[in-house]
């Protein structure tokens, strides 16, 4: 069968920019469709492509009439929801093709895309399961069995069944398709970090469950790690970068297992930065590994701070403490591994907080700091918790720029002020 794998556009609307004019608030995601290279990786015996609506905006029609597919299949963040529906609902006009979505949407919510113009759902992983709906109907047989997979049925309750995910799930014998995103390869990049990039995944899922976060929904709160052998393959694929993204939640959950592939980047001789995403308690504990990661080319780690209080931490169930941010940072410093800190800004901040936020990073010379706005992503418990708060349910307002419930301050105040740090934080970011 023909594939085509779709990575919706940018998308997404600005209330700061709608009501106030402040267009300088803007998340523009410029990374490779990982997700669907991996589940392309997965696809053999079938005739894949991939369309990047992010690269380029305008391609939907022209690939679905000259690649005529059997099967479209979506990816989508909660923000990209509504563009989803509306490209499956002009497919559906013009085609014949089944229209499949998953994603971290469609696992966090699934029955939002319980509708007309959707066929199938995948809820969490979707390499192996893609994979099994993917043979369902080309031999013509049952998909509805499948777990993981949810055949729509608009106006009633979706039925189908859970996945139990284990290592197999990660199907890592087969490599992500890299090669189907190669014409866009120079436009892959990240700004501020290292330029041009290659995304590589090491491990699904978290170790923890933070209350605003849409990833353990992916893995139904399972940890799964790839080999070490699996990922620096996958590394090695990306010859013409100097830069590897390793995209997992927590790339050193499982700590053996990082020091494993540490060892194996730097037997293999690879000579690319790393960026990757760590907890501080793991650095804290560890600090060997990351002496060890710093050998193998772990040039930045990315650290979710969220707060700078604990209270504010244990709201959202990160089960940490800033004094151990703090003493990670020490570490990391030490041995000249460039930190950027993700913070989360409530709608609630006042400008006392604004300005507590600015003087914590820049005591702690954060070389990239990056702050959101608190942003109840539905499905996660922050939003079972915060649904009486929430007046704006438009998904297309869920990019983590907007307040989706009452700010404290002044709305136009607020949204200046967190424009005004995004310039500070970011003003050495093209």
């Amino acid at each position: 069968m023909k594939i085509l794998l779709v990575n919706p556009p940018n998308c997404g609307k600005s209330i700061p920019e709608e009501e106030y004019g402040i267009d300088t608030i803007k998340m523009i995601f410029r990374g490779e469709p990982l997700a669907l290279e991996v589940i392309a990786g997965n696809l053999d015996g079938h005739e894949v492509a991939i369309t990047d609506l992010k690269v380029t905006p305008n391609a939907l029609e022209e690939d679905l009439g000259r690649f005529e597919p059997d099967v479209v299949g979506f990816t989508a963040v909660a923000c990209e929801a509504n563009t989803v529906l509306q490209l499956a609902n002009e497919i559906k006009k013009h085609t014949r093709a089944v229209v499949v979505v998953g994603g971290h949407h469609a696992s966090c919510d699934p029955a939002f895309f319980n509708r007309s113009g959707i066929d199938y759902i995948v809820v969490g992983l979707g390499k192996l399961s893609f994979r099994e709906l993917v043979d369902a109907i080309d031999n013509r047989t049952a998909a509805s069995g499948i777990p993981g997979i949810a055949k729509t049925d608009p106006g009633r309750p979706l039925n189908y069944v859970p996945r139990n995910y284990s290592v197999m799930d990660a199907v890592d014998a087969s490599p992500p398709r890299y090669d189907l995103v190669k014409a866009h390869r120079d436009r892959y990049v990240m700004s501020g970090v290292g330029g041009k990039v290659g995304f590589v995944v090491s491990a699904y899922g978290c170790t923890h469950h933070c209350a605003f976060c849409s990833i353990p929904a992916m893995t139904h709160g399972r940890y799964i790690t790839h080999r070490p052998e699996a990922v620096l393959r996958d590394m090695l694929l990306l010859e013409d970068v100097p830069l590897i993204r390793l995209v997992d939640a927590n790339t050193f959950g499982d700590p053996e297992i990082a020091r494993q592939l540490g060892r194996q980047i730097i037997e293999s001789g690879l000579k690319k930065a790393i960026v990757a995403d760590v907890r501080s308690d793991t650095v804290t504990r560890y600090p060997d590994l990351f002496r060890l990661w710093k050998q193998a080319g772990l040039s930045s780690a990315v650290i979710g701070f969220e707060e700078i209080t604990d209270a504010g931490l244990a709201r959202l169930n990160k089960k940490n403490s800033v004094a151990t941010n703090i003493q990670a940072m020490q570490i990391l410093k030490e041995l000249g591994i460039r930190i950027i800190g993700d913070f989360i800004v409530s709608p609630e901040y006042s400008e006392a907080d604004f300005k507590a936020l600015d003087h914590f990073v820049s005591s702690h010379a954060i070389d990239l700091p990056i702050p959101s706005i608190l942003t109840p992503l539905p499905g996660t418990p922050l939003h079972r918790e915060m649904a009486d708060k929430i007046f704006i349910h438009d998904l297309d307002y869920y990019t983590f720029t907007n307040a989706v419930f009452p700010t404290r301050m002044d709305p136009k105040i607020f949204y200046q002020t967190y424009a005004d740090l995004l310039k500070r934080f970011l003003k050495h970011i093209s």
